[in-house]
């Protein structure tokens, strides 16, 4: 990392660590001063923005439209604020990127992965990269793995190694003398990813969720021989049973991490891991239902809006992602931080699935009820697809005692009691669970277009 960049990240860090010992009236008045500026720069800045909130000067912020991504990618050259920035010359940029590459020597350029349609470009100057770094390190820093100019932390990350991804492009931007980091790809063996993490040796270890099950399933079986300190869970479902492999394995609680490429940090847990603090300083997010109406505490929505407070390229406001979060009913947190906090993140919208029920309506099954089920079954890892037959679960290394007819026994009771019409499930043991391009491992998808 380039001095003059680590001395923005320090400073930003340093701001939101003050901000963490605010009252929650404080955060409030803060808030409302930031989403006023962010609106009042759209709206000069982005002709996009200027019809979009046209004569909606005075309306509170739930009272502005959606911007969803499709929106974002056809009137792209609109929304940015810099009319010099066009989406094509941004996508021909990423065709040919370089790890840490910047584009045009000014933009930090990354892309979403895909996965719920078109992908997302985004691009950020340098002042909000360390913006983006800061909100990463401060998950880091509440994980006891702060970023510091007097103390070296090796730090290996196991998710993407595609140079447009940006776990890889933070990875790239960080790695200097200060912080060793060593990026290694989910998609790559798991014997080649424990021996190049024997060598390196990191104290902090970040990685898929799924990635790290079988990385403290091998440290327990004696094939990975690393002393991580901190651990550091982003990207996906952080299950329970993950959870206890990493106790077993390394003999502390992981931390997880919600993030996205278009926001950075959105959430983290700290040391009471008493749910994720939303990071309510530099994201406003709204748990919502299908139509956009807001979805109490202790229920899970069916996507969020987030308004990214220090978003200046790209501005977004009340951004709509597919992330199914459940907002904590729970006391305050020992830790004292004026933070809300979120009890579970359950996935993506898209990972609710769609079966026939007894009767003659079809009954939408959460992900959390697969995790009841997937959770307690013996298996390194695990993965439920829908196609046209009924349901596919593919597991790896199935304990002794447990045969595939028990694993889908488990599943049809409980959809059963959800009154599902029992579904043509098949168990398949596979030496490990097909990745994404980019190295993730989602563990339920469908093949099927969705039923409504």
């Amino acid at each position: 990392m380039r001095m003059s960049l680590l001395r923005k990240v320090l400073r930003a860090r340093r701001r939101l660590r003050a901000r963490e010992t605010w009252t929650a009236a404080r955060l409030a008045t803060f808030q409302r001063h930031q989403v006023t500026a962010l609106r009042a720069f759209a709206r000069t800045a982005s002709p996009f923005y200027t019809d979009f909130h046209n004569g909606l000067d005075d309306a509170p912020l739930s009272g502005l439209p959606v911007l969803t991504k499709a929106t974002l990618m056809e009137h792209f050259d609109d929304i940015v604020t810099d009319r010099d920035l066009h989406l094509a010359d941004l996508q021909n940029f990423l065709d040919g990127m370089r790890p840490g590459e910047l584009h045009r020597g000014r933009y930090y350029v990354a892309t979403t992965g895909g996965t719920t349609g078109r992908p997302g470009v985004f691009a950020w100057d340098t002042h909000e990269w360390a913006g983006v770094l800061a909100s990463y390190s401060r998950s880091y820093a509440w994980g006891g793995a702060p970023v510091s100019l007097t103390r070296r932390t090796r730090t290996a990350v196991v998710s993407s190694t595609t140079p447009w991804h940006q776990s890889a492009l933070v990875a790239t931007t960080v790695d200097s003398r200060f912080i060793p980091t060593l990026r290694l790809d989910a998609g790559e063996p798991l014997e080649d990813l424990t021996a190049r993490l024997d060598v390196f040796q990191p104290q902090v270890l970040v990685g898929y969720a799924s990635i790290l099950r079988l990385l403290a399933d091998a440290q327990a079986a004696n094939r990975l021989h690393i002393t991580a300190t901190a651990t550091f869970s982003a990207s996906e479902v952080l299950t329970a049973a993950t959870r206890r492999s990493i106790v077993h394995a390394w003999g502390h609680q992981p931390f997880d991490v919600y993030a996205a490429t278009e926001t950075a940090g959105i959430a983290a847990e700290c040391e009471h891991h008493t749910g994720l603090h939303l990071f309510e300083d530099l994201v406003l997010t709204e748990v919502v239902d299908e139509n956009y109406r807001a979805v109490p505490a202790g229920e899970f929505g069916a996507k969020i809006l987030v308004t990214v407070l220090g978003s200046r390229t790209i501005p977004l406001i009340r951004y709509e992602m597919s992330d199914s979060v459940r907002l904590s009913t729970g006391g305050t947190c020992p830790c004292g931080m004026p933070f809300t906090r979120l009890d579970a993140v359950q996935g993506r919208e898209q990972e609710a699935l769609r079966l026939a029920g007894v009767g003659r309506t079809d009954v939408v099954v959460q992900p959390v009820v697969f995790h009841r089920v997937m959770d307690t079954v013996p298996v390194s890892a695990w993965q439920i697809i829908q196609t046209a037959e009924g349901l596919t679960i593919l597991v790896a290394s199935l304990g002794r005692g447990m045969t595939p007819a028990h694993v889908a026994d488990r599943l049809q009771g409980e959809l059963g009691r959800l009154g599902v019409a029992p579904p043509v499930i098949t168990v398949r043991e596979v030496g490990s669970i097909p990745r994404t391009a980019i190295g993730k491992a989602p563990l339920i998808r469908s093949t099927q277009s969705p039923r409504h």
